[in-house]
């Protein structure tokens, strides 16, 4: 294996998110401050998911054709000028700059959806037997880059300005690609076998109807939806259920502070899981066994969340005293819940692109893997709107919901991954490139 190589694809995913999260935190400011409506705002937030949803599939088969090093390197000087553009954008005013942020955010998550092409391109340089836990690298990255993210965002437009998160995000992009430049070697040639080429719908038809293939991009989608899901409540479903009012400016202050810590949490632990114990893991039970039992780990902590209520009572301050005092309990019981749900999610991701990396042959690994992480965006898009309208219903309906959606496709795992482990139909494994 390329060591180097490894490495700069864990950063490049891990600096792509580090952007990511550096901006997301400050797009509802931005939107308050440049008067955005509620579908200019919707339309703030979903964009570099939808760009990822379309383009996703297309990035991973263009590099199946031109190879994963040209890609990547073009993917990230476009990141590079995205962020740099978002920057910039924030020096105007009213409409101008909001529409100006928007098509930045765009164009973010047109560049963005290379990590299609940095999870082919750990596929070619990897055997089959070892692909779940390198894949566990990119799950590392993705939780880590969150984590770091919104915070250094916080610092950098405190230091910098309201520009200081975008101009931040296309140094460290930059960075990466000066790296890339030097230090990436080519997993790939494309003139070692035929690509096929396909139409983007045929493509979507082609991957979906291969029978385990199928099963896991479909599988994947269901996860994703269940934790977008997550995402948008948390901050919402700890005030309700620990007495925060976010009409009162000290609980608002309380309650995104402990929801930011809380992200942190689960995405320490998600990072523990997908850079630690996965490989063994894999080893013992296989990825079929171990995605089936993911889901059911997830669905349990999601039917939990709604039920772990507490009374807070802060005077405007917090502290990690509160988990030794009178009302410590609930708070232990949460973060209980809340490490089983990272540890549901980490251990989803990894098995599951390594089995659909090793069902797919050399000459599409990105078109394949590309579908499924369209399937992903899509998730990130389709969640939030669902979480939105049932929790206006009742807070707990999204998690009790999701718990069920979770459990049920870990019996359609069961049913068509584990119990039809050799099925004919499957592709043959691929080997690495």
């Amino acid at each position: 294996m390329r060591k180097p190589s490894v490495l700069v694809i864990f950063l490049t995913v891990f600096i792509d998110l580090i952007g990511f999260g550096i901006v997301l935190p400050q797009l509802p400011l931005y939107a308050k401050s440049y008067h955005a409506n509620g579908f200019e705002l919707g339309l703030l937030m979903a964009s570099f998911s939808a760009m990822q949803f379309i383009f996703a599939p297309w990035w991973g088969q263009l590099s199946d054709r031109m190879g994963r090093r040209p890609v990547l390197l073009i993917s990230i000087a476009g990141s590079v000028v995205a962020y740099a553009w978002f920057a910039l954008a924030t020096r105007f005013t009213g409409a101008t700059a909001l529409w100006m942020i928007i098509a930045s955010r765009t164009f973010a998550g047109f560049c963005g959806a290379n990590i299609t092409v940095a999870q082919a391109y750990i596929a070619d340089i990897t055997p089959p037997d070892q692909r779940s836990k390198r894949m566990g690298l990119i799950g590392m990255a993705f939780g880590l880059g969150f984590i770091f993210g919104p915070w250094i965002g916080g610092r950098s437009a405190d230091w910098f300005g309201e520009g200081g998160p975008g101009w931040v995000a296309s140094a460290l992009c930059a960075i990466n690609l000066i790296l890339a430049c030097f230090i990436l070697k080519e997993s790939w040639t494309p003139s070692a076998e035929h690509v096929p080429r396909r139409a983007r719908f045929a493509q979507w038809k082609h991957t979906l109807q291969q029978p385990t293939v199928g099963t896991l991009v479909v599988i994947f989608f269901l996860a994703t939806f269940c934790f977008t899901t997550f995402e948008l409540t948390l901050g919402l479903i700890i005030s309700r259920n620990f007495g925060l009012d976010l009409q009162n400016d000290g609980d608002l202050h309380i309650a995104r502070h402990i929801a930011g810590t809380l992200f942190m949490y689960c995405g320490i632990v998600g990072a523990f899981v997908q850079g630690g114990p996965i490989g063994k893991l894999v080893k013992k039970f296989g990825e079929r066994k171990l995605i089936v039992g993911s889901l059911f780990v997830t669905g349990a902590s999601l039917a939990l969340m709604p039920f772990v209520h507490g009374d807070i009572h802060l005077h405007g301050e917090l502290s990690w005293k509160l988990l030794f005092s009178g009302n410590g309990g609930a708070w232990w019981a949460l973060l209980g819940v809340l490490a089983l749900l990272a540890i549901g999610t980490g251990l989803t991701r990894p098995p599951l692109f390594g089995l659909l990396s090793n069902l797919t042959p050399a000459n599409e690994q990105g078109a394949t893997i590309g579908i499924a992480q369209g399937a992903g965006s899509l998730a990130r898009i389709t969640g939030p709107m669902f979480a939105g309208a049932f929790f206006s219903a009742h807070p707990g309906l999204p998690y009790l919901v999701c718990a069920g959606i979770a459990i049920a496709t870990g019996f359609v795992g069961w049913r068509y991954l584990v119990t039809r482990a050799n099925d004919p139909l499957d592709r043959k494994p691929a080997t690495a490139a």
